[in-house]
């Protein structure tokens, strides 16, 4: 029996230096646990946190071109800026679902370097383009390029971590985002202040397109598959990191192969309409803020080179609530999804602050744009959820597309709202950003009520779960079922 239980092991993991009688054997102390999650976080953090800092920073370039004449330089009128912004997100739609299939199928480390690496050089040519025609094209490469990002490190943190370490930990490598929104514009006003042959909107593509493929082979030679073939971790070490997050039967072991089953309960769970829909409504106001938020600032008053430096505020308001979300959700039960509704309410007010404030008062209405983008980190928080509340590899990977799908939908309509007519106030955009807010308070309560009755549901049905023994636990993992399959899963709110 013993036997045929490590084949199947091996057959799932296929790594030859952990055997499953190593896994059920080990016994760790709290003490080794914590010098291991240490170790995850030392690692792992920074390396997805990097790549997050370069992936926004890279979002950030083509607003802050915008002050460098890129819109004169190519010959940009009319709605053609919004539409640059626009098919990046055609581009990551387009990715999307083969991603979803080449993350389960590929290893995943390399898969997301790789992805790493065709991004920065994507971003690199976009110093080539003369026109219109040439900028689109450049970006809708650039979206194919960093389709893969977000949803692998949401499955990479599945994998590393428990559910209850999970918001935290998305939270972290989130991190990078927000310090890219506090340092983009200082990075961009140093890059602005290079005197050269080369117009300054070429160099910020050129200087941020290499930093961020040479990133890459920092991500391909330590950012491990699986936790079973982590080159950080010693053998024991690994044993441990697989055994530790069995117990959330969440599938975080697979054997490479793409079950479509999962797929078709993916499409038909409710959360994940959910989510997605609560995604593709929040980020109605992302695609319109990230794009014109130069410009909204250079509108309140500000100078050209000022409205680089104002953004520091909003990258200092992400951090500042990022943190105290991230401990409330660690902290507090059952509190994930009214945090998410909480911080969306705050952007509203933000929104409000900049629709209605007078002209004049320049510096109430950035107060309002710096408060508009918090609804931003309820990214982490929603992905935490995935990781938490969706069991089974291949459906978790659908899920998560299925967000980045809403992602990339809500991004492609929301700068349609900003009339080019009503440069630089845009109150028609500020208004569909609220709109969008108040749609997605409302899918998050539906979310909210869901998992209460599904778990209500199921302690009826199958009574109050009992805690799994570890062989029970790896055979959970083995099977690799979905979180609808398994009768001890309960969903995390």
């Amino acid at each position: 029996m013993a036997e045929k239980g490590e084949e199947e092991f091996k057959k799932h993991v296929d790594v030859p230096d952990i055997q499953l009688q190593e896994i059920l054997d080990i016994s760790s102390t709290p003490e080794e646990e914590r010098k291991l999650l240490w170790k995850l976080d030392l690692i792992l953090i920074p390396l997805m946190g990097g790549a997050y800092f370069l992936q926004f920073l890279d979002k950030l370039v083509l607003s802050q071109a915008t002050l460098f004449n890129l819109r004169e330089d190519l010959g940009l009128h009319g709605s053609q800026y919004s539409w640059t912004s626009a098919i990046f997100y055609f581009g990551y739609l387009f990715w999307s679902w083969p991603s979803a299939y080449l993350i389960v199928r590929l290893p995943l480390g390399k898969y997301l370097a790789a992805s790493v690496f065709v991004w920065g050089g994507i971003l690199m040519c976009h110093a080539a383009c003369t026109n219109f025609a040439g900028l689109m094209v450049a970006r809708f490469f650039l979206g194919a390029g960093e389709a893969a990002v977000a949803p692998g490190f949401t499955l990479a943190t599945g994998m590393f971590y428990k559910r209850e370490e999970q918001p935290i930990r998305q939270s972290a490598w989130f991190f990078g985002n927000c310090l890219a929104s506090l340092f983009g514009g200082l990075i961009a006003y140093a890059i602005g202040h290079i005197h050269s042959a080369i117009t300054q909107w070429k160099l910020l593509f050129i200087i941020l397109g290499a930093v961020t493929s040479g990133y890459a082979f920092i991500l391909f030679a330590l950012l491990p598959d699986t936790p079973a073939k982590a080159i950080f971790l010693r053998s024991n070490e690994r044993a441990i990191a697989v055994q530790r997050t069995m117990k959330d039967k969440t599938g975080v072991m697979d054997n490479g192969k793409f079950k479509w089953s999962q797929a078709w309960e993916a499409a038909l769970d409710p959360q994940t309409w959910c989510l997605a829909l609560n995604s593709f409504t929040s980020n109605l106001c992302n695609g319109g803020i990230t794009t014109f938020t130069s410009i909204l600032t250079a509108g309140f008053g500000f100078s050209d080179f000022q409205a680089l430096l104002m953004q520091m505020p909003q990258g200092g308001a992400e951090i500042v609530f990022l943190l105290l979300t991230s401990i409330a959700v660690t902290f507090i039960p059952s509190s994930r999804i009214i945090s998410q509704i909480l911080n969306t309410i705050i952007s509203m007010i933000g929104l409000i602050l900049v629709w209605k404030l007078d002209e004049d008062n320049r510096a109430g209405r950035m107060v309002g744009l710096t408060l508009g983008i918090v609804y931003a980190i309820n990214l982490p928080i929603s992905l935490s959820m995935v990781t938490s509340n969706v069991a089974g590899f291949s459906k978790r990977s659908v899920v998560s597309a299925a967000i980045f799908i809403a992602y990339c939908v809500g991004n492609l309509v929301g700068p349609q709202f900003f009339l080019d007519s009503e440069e630089p106030a845009y109150p028609t955009g500020i208004k569909a950003c609220m709109a969008g807010l108040v749609i997605s308070i409302f899918f998050l309560i539906l979310l909210y009520v869901y998992y209460i009755w599904e778990n209500h549901r199921r302690d009826k049905l199958y009574g109050k779960p009992e805690r799994a023994t570890v062989g029970e636990e790896l055979r959970d993992e083995l099977s690799n079922k979905t979180d609808r399959q398994i009768e001890s899963f309960r969903y995390i709110l």
